[in-house]
């Protein structure tokens, strides 16, 4: 992965996190698209970047937040490492696969947040239920999913791995 372009990537969706998405609740669960791109760093550049991904994001997540810091580091380096890992198994031949592995891993995060912080002395169970926030964040990346696996492999592109093509003469037939 290009660093500057996976920089680029976490910061995009940690300002859309923070000045759009926090504004918009359900029963007060807000959406996360943070964790998202730690999902499709797993999904595509496997556990590895998955890994490295998810601990600079929620690292990067965790300064806004009023949880102890690096809660959503170790829970986002878990999920895009387990993202990474399932995935690499899989064969991607279906438009279908990128989506069910985002919800699940979505799905999964939440109640990892929500067990990980019970572990830490926190109480997630006061503020919205656990069922809407997983509902929410469930459903918001299963449909930005897409955008973040483009944006992803975008960061993961280097303009000198791809096949040069030869030039053409100017007068070939």
């Amino acid at each position: 992965m290009i660093a500057w372009r996976i920089v680029l990537v976490v910061a995009s969706a940690l300002v859309l996190q923070v000045c759009l998405l926090a504004r918009f609740s359900y029963e007060g669960a807000r959406p996360d698209v943070v964790v998202l791109v730690a999902i499709a760093a797993g999904f595509a550049a496997g556990s590895r970047s998955g890994a490295i991904v998810g601990f600079g994001a929620g690292l990067a997540f965790d300064v806004f937040l009023a949880t102890p810091f690096g809660l959503s580091a170790l829970v986002y380096t878990l999920v895009g490492y387990a993202v990474g890992s399932f995935s690499a198994g899989i064969l991607r031949t279906s438009w279908w696969i990128a989506p069910v592995v985002t919800a699940a891993a979505s799905a999964s995060a939440m109640l990892g947040y929500a067990a990980v912080a019970t572990v830490f002395g926190e109480a997630p169970f006061q503020g919205p239920p656990v069922s809407a926030i997983i509902v929410v964040v469930t459903l918001v990346n299963t449909a930005l999913a897409p955008l973040a696996l483009r944006s992803v492999r975008w960061a993961g592109t280097d303009r000198r791995d791809l096949p040069r093509s030869r030039p053409r003469a100017m007068f070939a037939r």
